[in-house]
């Protein structure tokens, strides 16, 4: 009996090592996006640590933030989106709450008109940012955030009108992840009047989460383990350093001044307690 139960567990194993994963994430508008490169590598480090057999491809299709959260909520084109954690969505789907940019997404400088830009001088105060329209998508939580703490939202419906609408001087910043940013503006290109404003960023605590279906507990706890075990052998942190601190130091990020605000979409699950998570020189 108990050769027979060993020999079915070993079975077991063998079968998930064995099997080929086909793991399909939101294909960006641009293959060459910079703000995908690192999820996805990250993802794959997860999925090697694990050791099973694995593809990981991009969707047939475009899929935008939105959409690709409603697909995989209905186990349609993708079986894996990370994003922007907030309660509803971790009601709708399995979050595997490990932040991947370690709270980065949170921290955001603003892509400002260049006619605009003098009308940020002399900001001493939240109470001062307030007084200027940040734009922002019409379903992301950020906009919910922003609200709940006092702006006038300037709202459109997908993520590109946001910097058409700002060129023609509607609404006074785009706040945009210190993670998100330079690749934005580099796209825009050098002869755009929207250029990165030097001296303020907001921060609100929040994470990016890989998420899966909350049918595909394996995929989940394969991702997690994965993770899990990049970050006890210093390869996630690695690679999140190599990433990122360049950036900070592009962006000059430590001259900044910065307002923290309430982030009131924040799950009582967030790890906020495991400093290991979280990069701690936001505040």
């Amino acid at each position: 009996m108990c050769r027979a139960l060993a020999l079915v567990l070993l079975l077991g194993c063998f079968s998930v090592q064995g099997a080929l994963w086909t793991i399909t994430y939101p294909r960006p508008i641009d293959d060459t996006d910079e703000r995908t490169q690192y999820p996805i590598a990250l993802l794959k480090l997860a999925l090697d640590k694990t050791g099973v057999n694995y593809e990981l491809r991009p969707s047939d299709r475009i899929l935008l933030s939105g959409k690709a959260m409603r697909q995989l909520r209905e186990n349609r084109q993708v079986n894996v989106v990370w994003s922007m954690t907030d309660i509803q969505r971790e009601k709708d789907l399995n979050a595997i709450r490990i932040p991947i940019a370690k709270g980065l997404i949170g921290l955001r400088v603003f892509a400002v008109n260049d006619k605009k830009r003098a009308k940020f001088k002399n900001i001493s105060s939240i109470e001062d940012m307030r007084g200027f329209v940040p734009v922002q998508g019409e379903d992301w939580p950020d906009t919910k955030i922003l609200q709940a703490n006092g702006f006038n939202v300037f709202t459109v419906p997908e993520f590109d009108e946001a910097y058409d609408f700002l060129k023609q001087g509607r609404g006074d910043f785009f706040p945009r992840s210190v993670i998100e940013i330079t690749p934005e503006l580099e796209k825009l290109g050098k002869g755009s009047n929207i250029s990165l404003e030097p001296s303020y960023a907001l921060y609100y605590p929040t994470a990016m989460y890989y998420f899966v279906s909350n049918n595909n507990k394996t995929l989940a706890n394969l991702i997690e383990s994965g993770l899990r075990r990049a970050k006890a052998d210093g390869s996630f942190d690695k690679l999140f350093q190599s990433t990122y601190l360049p950036v900070l130091d592009e962006i000059n990020m430590s001259e900044r001044t910065i307002f923290t605000i309430e982030n009131p979409l924040l799950p009582d699950d967030t790890p906020l307690d495991d400093e290991s998570l979280w990069y701690t020189s936001m505040q």
